[in-house]
């Protein structure tokens, strides 16, 4: 039986771009900066491409939930090969509270909305590192989940995900349906070609907003200051041991 899957596609600021912090210091600066799709949610499109293209799945939905430059992630995704889009509308002024427990429950409205049989998610998103969406989306939809998927594979039974963990690589299986969540080693994904490009911009994308789904958008944080991280300081080179032991005394690192 082939699968439905939804993947969830985050619009983040460019890795190479230099991060700035606001002058209130209550968030960076967005305006006039490169944003692009999260690369661990490009490397969950491609896994479901290639999956699509194994006759596993035959159909593949995006959602991407944020401001109306969200919808460039969404064709991006579109021209990788994904299916159609989904575009759940977050005002700019709302997205620093929006958090991955909110992302989580509009997902699970919408997996359970769609009938898809996986949700792929990267296994976290470059801008907030929080790594929690897999797993909340999981928690509410009560499905098993694989996470930090380097490998996935589809068996009789659901699927077995070889999964990185701190001691190695650990190999489960689940049952379907599931939410998964990919690893840098998952996959390399693919570039977009011109024409793909150009029937993305054809593709259907639907929109909503959190309260269509009835998810509650009310903020469970506040933000009290970001700043950037203290400036390391330069290293030193020592001469011997005994320097290098008269250096750490210095510093309070050793009592000896």
């Amino acid at each position: 039986m082939a699968l439905k899957v939804l993947v969830g596609c985050k619009r983040v600021i460019d890795y190479a771009v230099k991060i700035r912090i606001k002058p209130d210091k209550l968030g960076v600066v967005t305006e006039g900066v490169k944003h692009s799709m999260n690369p661990f949610d490009e490397i969950a499109v491609e896994e479901a491409m290639r999956m699509k293209e194994r006759k596993l799945v035959n159909e593949i939905i995006v959602v991407s939930c944020g401001p109306a430059q969200a919808m460039e992630t969404i064709r991006t995704a579109l021209a990788m090969g994904a299916d159609r889009g989904i575009h759940v509308e977050i005002p700019l002024d709302q997205m620093d509270t929006f958090q991955p427990l909110h992302v989580s429950k509009v997902l699970a409205k919408l997996a359970e909305k769609e009938k898809v049989d996986i949700v792929m998610l990267g296994k976290l998103a470059i801008d907030d590192d929080s790594n929690q969406t897999a797993q909340m989306t999981a928690s509410l939809l009560d499905w098993p989940q694989g996470v930090f998927a380097s490998k996935i594979d589809k068996t009789d039974a659901g699927l077995e995900i070889i999964r990185e963990v701190d001691g190695g690589l650990e190999t489960i299986r689940t049952t379907l349906p599931a939410v998964l969540s990919a690893d840098l080693r998952l996959n390399e994904p693919r570039y977009a070609t011109l024409p793909n490009i150009m029937k993305a911009k054809k593709k259907k994308v639907d929109k909503m907003t959190p309260a269509d789904l009835g998810v509650d958008m009310a903020p469970r944080i506040q933000i009290v200051s970001v700043e950037d991280p203290p400036v390391r300081e330069a290293g030193q080179t020592v001469a011997d041991v005994d320097d290098l032991v008269a250096k750490l005394k210095e510093k309070g690192f050793s009592s000896a």
